[in-house]
């Protein structure tokens, strides 16, 4: 079985570097063939492609832009009356999370479901045509709202495996973040078996503190490294977690992954 593939994400690792540019090199340093990150728009882009050339790093994913954060959007896949808003962003990104966004303040969530549903259901098939062009990828995520994020409207695995049955394309697939499964269906052995041929992306971090995956916590990761290795698990791994000290002294389990692995 080959072994797993990790990249570190730059909007959670190496925070202590201010510049984008910075972190990309951090993780050539400490091992890494590849990185991902929440939003690199406001970042120059020319630095970040001599950065990227210097390091020989891969930038596998970002997300689509958020909205106007300032009013509390995170996301526009499924908000509507911002069709045109959500399929400008496609053309900023590379391989992305299609972000879904927030159910409105003060508004029932069964009362938008289907017509939310609807509009990034839409959104999604014309983001497949787009990004088929490029041969990009795009991926739904579901976040947890017990811990994250109440507003959220993709919430669970199950509610995307039956969104993207609607979709229809298989250039739109699940991002399984653990942390977000962990917290709003467990199960993940079955669920991961059974959403397998799904899945495009995954990230990691310990449940519940968002820490490293060998920090104390409820998910046995060197079991959950073994079944996706069995499972023929080919992309890569998301290192999205909130180091308990700096990122450098809590990469000990993914030296320790790659020395045994050699």
């Amino acid at each position: 079985m080959p072994p797993l593939k990790f990249c570190a994400n730059l909007s959670w690792l190496f925070t202590d570097l201010p510049e984008f540019t910075q972190r990309l090199h951090a993780a050539a340093t400490y091992g890494f063939r590849a990185v991902e990150a929440a939003w690199l728009y406001d970042s120059d882009l020319q630095e970040l492609q001599k950065a990227k050339k210097q390091t020989g790093l891969e930038v596998v994913l970002i997300n689509t832009p958020p909205g106007d954060v300032t009013s509390g959007e995170l996301g526009l896949g499924a908000v509507p009356g911002r069709e045109t808003d959500f399929r400008r962003g496609l053309d900023l990104a590379v391989m992305i999370h299609l972000m879904a966004g927030r159910v409105p303040v003060g508004v029932d969530r069964a009362t938008v479901a289907m017509e939310m549903e609807a509009t990034f259901v839409e959104n999604l098939k014309h983001a497949a045509d787009v990004l088929s062009k490029e041969g990009i990828l795009g991926l739904i995520e579901p976040i947890n709202t017990r811990i994250t994020d109440p507003r959220y409207f993709l919430d669970t695995p199950h509610q995307a495996a039956e969104i993207l049955q609607k979709v229809g394309h298989s250039n739109i697939m699940l991002q399984m973040d653990v942390f977000h499964w962990q917290i709003m269906d467990g199960n993940l052995t079955q669920n991961i078996q059974t959403l397998f041929p799904l899945i495009g992306h995954v990230q990691i971090a310990q449940v519940p503190g968002r820490n490293e995956p060998d920090s104390p916590g409820e998910v046995n990761f060197p079991y959950l490294f073994s079944l996706l290795e069995k499972l023929g698990y080919q992309g890569y791994i998301g290192c999205e977690y909130k180091p308990l000290g700096t990122t450098e002294a809590g990469l000990g389990w993914v030296r320790e992954y790659w020395k045994s692995h050699k």
